[in-house]
């Protein structure tokens, strides 16, 4: 054989190398199965988001859930976390999704893809970027030029880094899902899922197991599939499962039944109880599906945590933001701690196929490090220079978040008043025209909250020239339903008594970036020390530090704090709210955290700190706290 030829045999041989292997993952409509390697294969798979777990920690939730007897996971990719702004891309660190896959891959677990575009998963707006609604009338999730352009763009990115990890190619993808749960959405653009449908197709080939995922009745159903995607159908614990899988079988009448989530928990809302679902309940439930010889695939086997921002809202019509911790109740806790409820899913699982033998890997290190003191720094508008270094915007009426390109955190809208206000006057905001929250001041004093669907007035004073100050933050943007497009910010003008408030100065805050590189820390010897005396009310950045010597997880305690963010060593924690609870601590991983330098902890206070402000570091969550109800 001449040598140009076998090069040319090596090279299409590199290019093509899974063209020849023996794998194969298919569906048999005869016998009702998925086929693996030409044989009925049936799946135990666990939901896992990469995204919401620190990366030093992926293979130990991986290998735990492969100890538990599972033999899939199944994976979300959020569009946003991914392309925080158009054509810009990070898969690095937190965001190596493919290092997770090559992790999955080392430990000898399937995976169950599910990329989107719109993912819900609780998070904001359902994994959709945000700079999407740069084009205000833009219509998501469905046929518009503007949105299809970029999903495209999006998948062209994405999908060409799956497909030579599927299952067929000699990777271990075994299916992909196509959008998620559209019949919910109730669009029913079926050009849409078409247009979707062809594009995966495109990118990923002909032989790979499309799905969709739908609940399990028939007014989801209905809009929700699409010929020649498999359906497949999502429930909880019920007490006859051959009725809940009803509808599948009346959309897919033959292959395997699916449950694509069947929830071993649910999350959490701010001011509603802490969601638990019994562990016998939940392992009864999930031998009832196997039982009827269904693959099944377990929401959430480990939920993680909505750092920084991240969290989204379930409910479009009553706006309730979910917390922090996304535990989820899970057989693996927020910090990947085993539960009696993993070991009873464990037991159930080897009853149907072998589970590996020797103990579940034990739960992390916590520690109890005790109190911290920290100081104010000073109110956050004194800190404009530094939290908003570029020139503000300058409008006639308010504008959104997303009109500056601000897509996450706080904007300080500010006003001038041009008279005295002497007598407790309200300034008001439109039915749902503030998103989501605003904290007003004049003239340095803080006054109260205006909330959507909730407070709409707050009473005020003040003097001609003062600075009216009302802070607005971004609580997330709603994940599922109808309406996806949350703008944030003033969406209508406020009023002062009778006056319409005009001419507005817009502040964009950055408080991320400052912090990440280690303000206010770095500048302490140079900044003036704040009295003790000073006012502890209204938006204000206090910072503290602490050493450790044993590194490991802890939890955050804001005893007697109101409401705000959380920072230790520049990593944004998230939100904390304990007064309205069900959350009171927050999971600090113990990969932030240093033995070998001192530790630096900044706290923004949105509303009322402590006359003693201090914080508590415990060995041990509080999800389960005081509610407000509200």
């Amino acid at each position: 054989m001449a040598a140009g030829a076998l090069w040319l045999i090596l090279v299409v041989c590199s290019l093509c190398p899974l063209v020849w292997g023996d794998q194969s993952f298919t569906i048999d409509y005869n016998r009702n199965c998925f086929l693996k390697d030409g044989k009925c294969f049936r799946y135990i798979s666990g939901s896992i988001h990469y995204f919401r777990i620190p990366s030093s920690y992926w293979k130990d939730r991986l290998l735990k859930m492969y100890m538990t007897g599972l033999n899939a996971v199944q994976v979300y990719v959020p569009w946003n976390f991914h392309e925080p702004q158009p054509g810009v891309y990070n898969f690095r660190g937190d965001h190596d999704l493919e290092q997770f896959l090559n992790l999955t891959m080392e430990l000898g677990l399937l995976v169950i893809m599910r990329p989107g575009p719109y993912i819900c998963a609780e998070w904001d707006m359902g994994g959709l970027p945000a700079w999407l609604l740069h084009k205000k009338d833009i219509a998501l999730r469905a046929s518009d030029p503007d949105y299809l352009n970029a999903v495209d763009s999006w998948l062209s990115v994405l999908l060409p880094k799956l497909r030579s990890r599927l299952y067929n190619n000699g990777g271990n993808i075994i299916s992909v899902q196509v959008e998620n749960e559209y019949g919910s959405f109730m669009a029913c653009d079926y050009g849409y899922m078409r247009h979707l449908h062809a594009m995966f197709r495109l990118y990923l080939g002909d032989d790979v197991v499309l799905f969709t995922t739908d609940g399990n009745a028939d007014y989801f159903l209905k809009c929700g599939t699409l010929q020649d995607l498999y359906a497949t159908v999502d429930f909880g614990p019920v007490a006859n499962v051959t009725k809940a899988f009803a509808a599948m079988r009346r959309y897919q009448p033959r292959g395997p039944l699916v449950n694509s989530e069947y929830y071993t928990g649910w999350l959490d809302y701010w001011g509603d109880k802490h969601a638990v679902s019994p562990a016998d309940r939940v392992s009864q439930g999930l031998q009832a599906i196997l039982e009827s010889g269904a693959s099944v695939n377990m929401y959430m086997f480990e939920g993680g945590t909505n750092f920084g921002y991240w969290n989204g809202d379930d409910f479009p019509k009553v706006y309730k933001p979910i917390t922090t911790s996304y535990d989820y109740d899970a057989p693996l806790t927020e910090a990947g701690d085993p539960t009696d409820k993993l070991l009873a899913i464990r037991s159930v699982i080897s009853k149907f196929q072998p589970v590996p033998e020797g103990p579940i890997p034990p739960p992390t290190c916590k520690f109890a490090y005790g109190l911290v003191t920290l100081n104010k720094v000073g109110d956050l508008v004194d800190l404009l220079g530094i939290l908003s270094p570029n020139d503000p915007f300058v409008t006639r009426y308010p504008v959104t978040f997303e009109d500056v390109k601000q897509y996450f955190g706080f904007m300080l809208y500010r006003n001038y008043l041009t008279g005295d206000v002497p007598e407790q006057t309200p300034l008001s905001s439109a039915v749902n025209g503030v998103h989501d929250r605003g904290y007003v001041s004049v003239g340095g004093n803080f006054y109260g909250v205006l909330e959507r669907d909730s407070l709409k007035d707050v009473n005020v004073t003040g003097k001609e020239g003062q600075c009216l100050d009302v802070l607005v933050e971004n609580m997330g943007r709603i994940n599922y339903g109808g309406d996806l497009k949350d703008f944030k910010g003033l969406l209508g003008n406020l009023t002062l008594g009778t006056d319409l408030l005009e001419n507005w100065v817009i502040y964009p805050l950055n408080l991320d970036g400052p912090i990440s590189q280690g303000w206010p820390h770095i500048m302490a010897d140079h900044m003036p020390k704040t009295p003790q005396t000073a006012s502890r009310t209204g938006p204000a950045i206090y910072s503290g530090a602490f050493t450790i010597t044993d590194i490991g997880d802890t939890y955050l305690k804001m005893h007697k704090w109101t409401k705000g963010q959380v920072w230790i060593n520049g990593f944004n924690l998230g939100r904390y709210w304990p007064i309205r609870g069900p959350q009171v601590t927050l999971y600090v991983p113990g990969t932030i955290l240093s033995s070998s330098q001192i530790n630096n902890l900044t706290v923004l206070e949105l509303e009322q700190a402590p006359d003693q402000p201090l914080v508590m570091f415990l060995d041990r969550p509080i999800l389960n706290g005081t509610y407000t109800g509200k």
